[in-house]
């Protein structure tokens, strides 16, 4: 059953059992998945997918931060139940040690040495993260590995 598929299920349930919350985020999730395949042209992969899920991720804890920020707490409570239901929808994020593995093989198999070969190994590590770890993530653990 593919991201979409799953999603509507769950907003039919969400509805029924009248949870006001998941149906909104669901309902946003639809949407967001539905404007990227028209933006796209083309039915959405999986992997697709999973990069609309986490931008929407991301723009829900980036409200939910600036809402605590402004004092604005009812807002930035939604916003964070919201990122908690998207993040269902996503695969476990990887723990430091893997991380860690993750950029030792990236570094040896691009044959990284210095700070000008960090855009080859953060393209590395990522593919090879798919899509389970935050770039920001990577970028400090490369970067810490490769001024060594």
């Amino acid at each position: 059953m593919s991201l979409t598929e799953q999603i509507q299920r769950d907003t039919k349930e969400a509805m029924k059992s009248r949870d006001r919350t998941r149906v909104a985020a669901l309902r946003m999730l639809s949407s967001a998945l539905k404007n990227s395949e028209i933006e796209a042209g083309h039915p959405l992969g999986e992997e697709e997918q999973r990069a609309v899920l986490r931008r929407q991720l991301k723009q829900r804890e980036e409200s939910a931060d600036a809402f605590n920020k402004a004092g604005r707490r009812e807002q930035a409570e939604r916003e964070a139940a919201e990122a908690e239901i998207v993040r269902g929808y996503l695969p476990a994020p990887m723990s430091g040690e893997e991380l860690e593995r993750i950029v030792g093989r990236a570094v040896e198999e691009t044959g990284a040495s210095s700070m000008k070969d960090m855009g080859a190994v953060m393209g590395r590590a990522m593919a090879l993260a798919e899509g389970r770890a935050e770039g920001r993530e990577l970028s400090a653990l490369v970067r810490s590995r490769l001024q060594q």
